[in-house]
């Protein structure tokens, strides 16, 4: 299916391009656990074997004169006694499980401004941590110490559009919708997240099942060095073999090279006709049997299969019942999404249709509904985006994200449930073990939430993780990142010489390891 595309590039309101209001709810002002944020343990403290690198310069009052110089007021926000509420919503992560010491947070609104203030850290020594809407689930956009945080928060202006060849996610689907395009990217936190973070942390989500990763739906980045130099390759050409791909370093790189300052990104033209339906079934093995009948009968249309369990669905019904309209009144044991677009409405729909017809006939799906608008739609998808805001809810979640074939996916929920009740934790601390997530690209969200934050929880859970992914060549992170969380597994989900090669890319681009250290290497 042919499906024509367009060039969106972003960021960095220096120049004379289209400005956009951000009028999103950010992520810090979501609500949360009830914790305040001085019950919210330091990140060191949880952490012990973390030592803060003794070649890093602490913030003296010549720093800040020098930061004062560069950026407005409005672009500082600088530690004193009054004004800890102002710093927290950056130095605690979204889940409220990380707290950093940061004193100094900027948030420059040019390229220039993000170099000239990453030159003078690299050159003072100067840990950086370079943080956008703070929405990541692995600790990587909050500093651990006392390192500056670079926000990016104004550097959310589009620059051009061009319909032949630091922005919130949704602010630029938005942005495409109206000129008939979309966002390849599409999470659940779209509201706050931003694209320079998306990329930074190479994020799935849901539409990975049609567009594949960010590493092919970015056609050029502009990324400022560790030594302040602006890296301009903010090219939009698909196609351009001389030599080796620079920009893909970056993807995914999560700060440890760069900060991502602008983005060139292939936009699809946006579908005329777009279905959802949401299924209830009674076996994962149903789950796996539906979904190779819709790649079966729904091939070019198919855009995103998702799935959840019941006891996700209850969490979402008991935290977020206020705001969500349930489609089937039964209860299943498991529930898919399916998603379609194309050019042809009723073509779609006849085929949708068909197809369920198909599956309930052979007992696959037990019930079904498709959505009848786009506010059904709206509906039948918070459902599916909801499960993680209802598992912060509860006291507090860990969130792990895996790849690991369809066939074995849900019986490592199973396997943690009976670990975790077998230690004695289930019921007592745990609370709920759940699995979600993309059925079309093997990426289970395994969620645990729990009334208290617990290392041993954490030890148990990723014992079994690790067993699990070893056994079947599986990812330890499939979408998420290695942040701080998984930062100590990295040498035992890579043969050693990728590696040395990562540490030696780290080391060449990054000589004085200003840029988010602890991260990926936590003994750098």
């Amino acid at each position: 299916m042919y499906e024509q595309n367009a060039v969106i590039t972003t960021f960095n309101s220096q120049r004379n391009y289209t400005s956009l209001e951000n009028n999103v709810t950010a992520a810090s002002d979501i609500p949360k656990k009830n914790l305040s944020n001085e019950e919210v343990k330091f990140t060191t403290d949880t952490y012990s074997y973390l030592k803060r690198n003794p070649n890093f310069k602490k913030l003296s009052q010549d720093d800040i004169s020098f930061f004062q110089s560069i950026l407005p007021s409005n672009g500082l926000i600088i530690e004193n006694d009054n004004n800890y509420d102002d710093l927290a919503p950056y130095n605690i992560d979204w889940l409220r499980i990380h707290r950093g010491k940061s004193k100094l947070v900027a948030k420059p609104k040019t390229t220039e401004q993000v170099s000239n203030i990453v030159k003078y850290c690299n050159e003072k020594k100067l840990a950086i941590v370079p943080q956008g809407g703070n929405t990541g689930l692995v600790g990587g956009g909050t500093p651990i110490f006392d390192e500056i945080i670079i926000s990016t928060k104004n550097l959310n202006q589009i620059r051009e559009f061009d319909p032949i060849t630091g922005c919130i996610l949704e602010i630029l689907d938005n942005y495409l919708a109206e000129r008939g395009h979309l966002m390849p990217l599409d999470i659940g936190s779209k509201g706050s997240c931003h694209i320079g973070g998306n990329v930074a942390t190479n994020a799935g989500g849901v539409r990975y099942l049609r567009y594949g990763s960010l590493h092919g739906s970015i056609l050029g980045l502009e990324v400022v060095l560790p030594d302040g130099t602006i890296l301009d390759n903010l090219s939009t050409l698909r196609k351009d073999n001389t030599g080796y791909d620079i920009k893909q370093l970056f993807i995914g790189s999560e700060g440890t090279l760069g900060i991502i300052t602008g983005v060139s990104i292939l936009a699809p033209t946006r579908h005329k006709a777009v279905n959802v339906a949401v299924l209830g079934l009674n076996s994962f093995k149903n789950v796996q049997d539906a979904f190779i009948t819709s790649k079966e009968m729904l091939t070019e249309i198919l855009s995103a299969f998702e799935f959840w369990d019941v006891l996700s669905f209850k969490l979402v019904k008991t935290h977020l019942a206020q705001s969500i309209k349930f489609p089937l009144e039964d209860e299943y044991p498991f529930y898919a999404l399916i998603e379609t677009g194309g050019s042809n409405k009723d073509h779609d729909e006849e085929k949708l249709s068909d197809f369920l017809e198909t599956v309930m006939a052979k007992g696959i799906v037990e019930n079904g509904v498709i959505a009848q608008d786009n506010t059904q739609m709206k509906s039948l998808w918070s459902i599916r985006e909801g499960i993680p805001d209802a598992c912060m809810k509860v006291g507090s979640a860990y969130f792990y994200d895996i790849s690991i074939p369809v066939s074995v996916m849900y019986k490592i929920v199973e396997d943690v449930t009976s670990r975790l009740k077998n230690a004695g934790l289930f019921g007592k601390n745990v609370m709920d073990v759940i699995g979600f997530g993309h059925i079309g690209d093997g990426n289970l969200h395994l969620s645990i939430t729990s009334k208290t934050y617990s290392l041993e929880i954490i030890r148990l859970i990723e014992s079994c993780i690790r067993e699990w992914t070893d056994k079947y060549k599986g990812s330890l992170s499939a979408e998420h990142g290695l942040g701080l969380i998984k930062a100590k597994i990295l040498d035992h989900s890579k043969p050693k010489v990728m590696v040395d090669i990562m540490r030696q890319i780290k080391h060449n681009i990054d000589p004085n390891g200003i840029m988010n250290p602890y991260k990926f290497f936590p003994y750098q």
